[in-house]
């Protein structure tokens, strides 16, 4: 039986992405801001690597946090939101102080492998989005605690992939956080990735590329986010920053095109399990850097909205106890990958990035109406698609 996405407003979907990402967040915000993460988060029958299971609640929470931060920057305000995300920015702050510090029952930072690179990365990235919010309010013992625990991924190298922008990102928030940083690993990151670029609007990971949504939730959001930092910070590589905007519009529009009538899109490559994840790109540019002009805010939110909706209800999604359970759509441990662990399934949160634009934006004032595919199959006469191409 064909399923018919349910049609919203912009209001009811901004108050069901808060409530989705609430239902998500909660267990691993709650737990950790009580000092009892490590206690409480599952570890499944399926999670049968020991190498690094240790890293789980560290994913978890820097992973929610990096895709609560859009919102979070967003502050505290009179209004009903406002104090929801009042509650939620103390939950994240209390978080914070407690991961960092040497002698809380939830310190994450023991332990350190190579993987440290990925995991401490999602500490950073919420820092540069939300510092008013998440830094300032800390004293200066729980400041040093954090960069202390952001330079510890120094001891370890990155893989030649988008490995390095976790790396510079790192480096990025310490140099924004303290006035220095290790210069040299955010400009080879940059450096590789501008020389990695395939064309029309995606990198490769590494020399190669990869069918997957890397270019969505790593590669994009941190090398714009990389480049962002060093133009404030008033840095050559900043100047690269205006072409790198253009290819991710670009890559913006193709993410929109991939999303069925139906509201579901292809499940390709590493990481399905991520889940919406793959919609961090269209919420983080148009939260960064301005909505991307090819697409309509109304009809991509009610496309967006519309795929997360089929993946959160999906039954068995969560655990008894609220937590994610590991799938694509549902239950379906099949689908992960090596590395994966219950902390790496929070990723979802940062294809919640579009919570980063305010309510009165047009992507949540706008109709509702049918997106690129919809009105493909509904034998809309559309214009043929062109190639982003740009000059060498």
């Amino acid at each position: 039986m064909k399923s018919t996405p349910k049609i919203t407003d912009g209001a009811e979907d901004r108050a069901y992405s808060i409530s989705v990402l609430q239902r998500i967040a909660d267990p691993v915000l709650i737990s950790l801001s009580e000092n009892r993460l490590k206690k409480t988060i599952p570890r499944k029958e399926w999670e049968t690597r020991e190498s690094n299971i240790h890293t789980s609640p560290l994913q978890a929470f820097g992973r929610t946090l990096s895709g609560m931060a859009p919102w979070l920057s967003l502050g505290s305000s009179e209004d009903e939101e406002g104090q929801v995300r009042a509650r939620y920015i103390d939950l994240a702050v209390q978080g914070l102080i407690n991961s960092a510090d040497p002698e809380s029952p939830d310190y994450l930072f023991s332990k350190p492998t190579q993987e440290r690179i990925v995991h401490a990365c999602y500490i950073a990235y919420p820092l540069l989005i939300a510092q008013a919010q998440l830094w300032d309010p800390l004293n200066d013992e729980q400041k040093e605690n954090i960069i202390n625990a952001l330079q510890s991924h120094r001891h370890f190298k990155p893989n030649e992939s988008n490995w390095l922008l976790f790396s510079a990102i790192l480096e990025c928030a310490i140099w924004k956080l303290t006035g220095k940083c290790e210069m040299r690993a955010i400009e080879y990151a940059v450096e590789k990735h501008m020389e990695w670029y395939v064309g029309d609007g995606a990198y490769g990971d590494g020399p190669d590329f990869h069918w997957d949504y890397y270019n969505s939730y790593v590669i994009q959001p941190l090398l714009l986010e990389t480049l962002k930092t060093c133009q404030s910070q008033n840095h050559p590589l900043g100047n690269l920053l205006p072409k790198a905007e253009k290819r991710s519009a670009r890559y913006c529009e193709v993410l929109e095109h991939l999303i069925s009538p139906e509201g579901t899109f292809p499940v390709i490559g590493r990481s399905s399990v991520y889940r919406f994840a793959l919609f961090q790109q269209i919420g983080y540019h148009g939260f960064r850097f301005g909505w991307p002009s090819a697409l309509e805010p109304g009809t991509t939110r009610a496309a967006i909205t519309t795929v997360i909706r089929r993946m959160v209800e999906a039954p068995n999604t969560f655990d008894k106890n609220g937590w994610l359970n590991c799938g694509v759509v549902g239950n379906q441990p099949n689908a992960r990958d090596s590395y994966n662990y219950t902390g790496a399934l929070y990723m979802c949160t940062v294809g919640l990035s579009h919570l980063g634009l305010p309510e009165h934006h047009p992507f949540w004032t706008q109709p509702a109406g049918p997106w690129f595919q919809k009105r493909v199959w509904n034998g809309e006469d559309i214009p043929n698609q062109k190639p982003y191409l740009e000059d060498s």
